[in-house]
């Protein structure tokens, strides 16, 4: 399970300089954050790296000096062109030129200052393809680090809730890597903010849709310690192999024949039942199905104990299940956990279209005004409490719908690849888009999952039980 992704190249890195908003159009101020923006397990950095290929603008054969050169027409520099965007959606979303900092109550603020987002550009000595258009990076963070930089936080000014760094490649393509701060936007917010560059870069004065903040719409209202936990943390499932700083990040390609495959199985095993097929679309869902297996394949490969509880959370976008929704533009985190419990011998032993059964419907009573709310109280008494359901409950987001790469093109046709840069928790996992140079993948998933090196192994055994049979190559990692 050991990385050998090519690391035979090397990155110059520029001067950081601040990309501050083009125009200024408000004073300095401070903004609060919602309850979900304070949630203490969203403290990380959203790191994210799009790859674009040459648009023959450049030689193939030019090395990254005579790129220099040939770039000093500010319309044909990706970076350029893309710090000038940069500058001018800062104009609209200028909390992110700001500063972050937690407040002695644990809260955070920002301080609208337009002190600017730093930006980096950087020259790689090498072509794109050699590196496969980074397919795979993502399991060997130390090398896909060196496609973003970190930016040393001020302990009196706080930290810059955005970092964007341009790499430019021989061949003319280039990767733009960003780190934003989960505690401001979620996916679907970050995906807003990026098409909003992008329209900016083409000449339009302004988003398409306007960002909103409005955070104290998302404020938790009901008194501390009125609501109940999902589960009591001390009846949770153990591992033997937590805890442990002896990670592993991986990335398991599922194809759409696969998927295809599982879902049949599930039906066939619900024949009878109210699980049928409508109008030429199953019943149960990719999501699903794919969701109830990976659930089921960490509980095997964590071993986790049998007659305890195992928690699965799904991140449920709200905004247009709210009553009345949030207005469109708000950016910042709108989403819930759905809940599921089984214990782990009936999700071990028991069909596995009954899990998803069970996720299905968590899906479905996770969308009311009630539980939206109750869910917000809750994370409220959570994070007073200092109450985390870590490593042992599975927390799954669904990034394929988010719009991550849709309509994100600055004039080198839209992106090839959009590489997830893990973080070191062993309870996420996320579904992602697959690589667009890859049309074996076309329908397919890409899984993310961090877990601890002895669990992997079982993992990987259970991931490659789901390739269909005529399929021999090793399409299990990315």
């Amino acid at each position: 399970m050991e990385n050998h992704y090519n690391t035979s190249f090397s990155i110059e890195k520029k001067e950081v300089v601040l990309v501050k908003p083009s125009k200024t159009t408000t004073s300095s101020h401070v903004l609060s954050l919602s309850t979900i923006d304070n949630d203490p397990s969203l403290r990380v950095l959203y790191r994210t790296i799009y790859v674009y290929k040459s648009n023959n603008i450049f030689s193939t054969t030019q090395d990254h000096h005579d790129l220099e050169r040939k770039t000093d027409n500010k319309q044909t520099d990706p970076a350029s062109l893309i710090e000038k965007a940069l500058s001018d959606v800062l104009v609209f979303y200028y909390p992110l030129a700001g500063m972050m900092k937690r407040q002695s109550d644990g809260k955070l603020q920002i301080n609208c200052n337009a002190i600017g987002v730093p930006f980096l550009v950087a020259n790689a000595d090498c072509q794109l393809s050699s590196l496969d258009y980074l397919d795979g990076i993502e399991v060997d963070v130390k090398t896909a680090q060196k496609f973003l930089f970190d930016f040393p936080s001020d302990p009196n000014e706080g930290e810059h809730p955005l970092v964007v760094q341009v790499t430019k490649f021989a061949c003319g393509g280039f990767t733009i890597g960003m780190a934003l701060s989960h505690s401001i936007c979620d996916g679907t917010g970050a995906s807003q903010f990026f098409r909003a560059m992008v329209e900016l870069a083409s000449g339009k004065s302004e988003p398409s849709i306007k960002p909103v903040w409005e955070r104290q719409k998302l404020v938790a209202k009901a008194p501390p310690g009125s609501s109940k936990f999902i589960v009591d943390p001390a009846s949770l499932a153990t591992s033997p192999f937590l805890p442990t700083d002896d990670i592993l990040h991986a990335c398991f390609k599922v194809n759409a024949e696969s998927i295809k495959r599982l879902r049949m199985d599930l039906i066939k095993e619900c024949e009878g039942d109210h699980v049928h097929q409508t109008e030429g679309n199953f019943y149960l869902t990719t999501f699903e199905v794919l969701t109830a297996y990976v659930w089921r394949s960490r509980f095997r490969a964590m071993k986790l104990s049998p007659d305890a509880k195992t928690l699965f959370c799904l991140a449920m976008n709200i905004r247009h299940h709210l009553n009345p929704p949030l207005p469109d533009g708000y950016y910042g985190n709108a989403f819930v956990s759905a809940h599921a419990v089984l214990t782990g011998k009936d999700l071990n032993e028991k069909p596995l279209s009954e899990t998803a059964k069970v996720i299905k419907e968590c899906k479905k009573y996770s969308s009311t005004n009630e539980y939206i709310y109750s869910t917000l109280d809750l994370l409220e008494r959570m994070r007073e409490q200092n109450v985390m359901f870590e490593a042992i409950a599975l927390k799954l987001t669904d990034c394929r719908q988010l719009g991550l790469t849709e309509e994100i093109d600055f004039g080198w046709g839209g992106p090839v690849n959009l590489v997830l840069v893990p973080c070191d928790s062993v309870d996420l996992c996320l579904f992602w888009p697959p690589n667009n140079m890859d049309p074996s993948m076309k329908g397919g998933v890409r899984v993310h999952v961090t877990l601890p090196r002895a669990a992997m192994p079982k993992f990987k055994e259970e991931m490659d039980a789901l390739k269909v049979q005529e399929d021999h190559n090793d399409n299990a990692l990315c």
